[in-house]
């Protein structure tokens, strides 16, 4: 049922978190570069940078919900990435799944609704120099290993 894991959950290590059924982002990659959104000031940890991304609905998998996310939150078309990995960051009955993929272009992305204030391609370089989204911060270093294995 669409929209049926919208919700808070507090996971086994005593963390609250939204995503009933877990939830899940796509780091999208281009060249030497990767396109994040800076999240709106009203939504959790606003004005930060990360992935795309939100809860995962009953009968989605982590790819389908990261796809449905980017397409609601940004301008790009699903069609034009192909997914490549996942990191799961596992908090026992909650978990938060980034989906990486390349894009075959990396054209312009915009906001596609108010939970961004802007969508940016950034020099993977650059990406620590941000103010980042904490769990994105806390899984940056291992993405960052898989982009490059990738």
């Amino acid at each position: 049922m669409s929209g049926d894991g919208n919700g808070w959950v507090i996971c086994d290590f005593g963390h609250r978190h939204w995503g009933v059924f877990g939830a899940a982002g796509i780091l999208v990659t281009h060249d030497d570069s990767v396109l994040l959104q800076h999240r709106a000031v009203w939504t959790h940890e606003g004005g930060t940078w990360a992935v795309p991304g939100g809860a995962r609905d009953s009968h989605e998998d982590a790819i389908t919900a990261a796809l449905r996310e980017a397409t609601e939150e940004t301008t790009l078309d699903p069609a034009g990435l192909t997914p490549f990995g996942e990191w799961i960051d596992d908090h026992g009955n909650w978990s938060y799944t980034t989906v990486l993929a390349r894009a075959e272009t990396a054209g312009e992305a915009r906001p596609a609704n108010a939970e961004s204030d802007a969508v940016r391609w950034w020099p993977i370089g650059e990406v620590t120099g941000l103010p980042l989204h904490s769990g994105f911060a806390a899984a940056w270093p291992e993405l960052r290993a898989l982009l490059q294995q990738g």
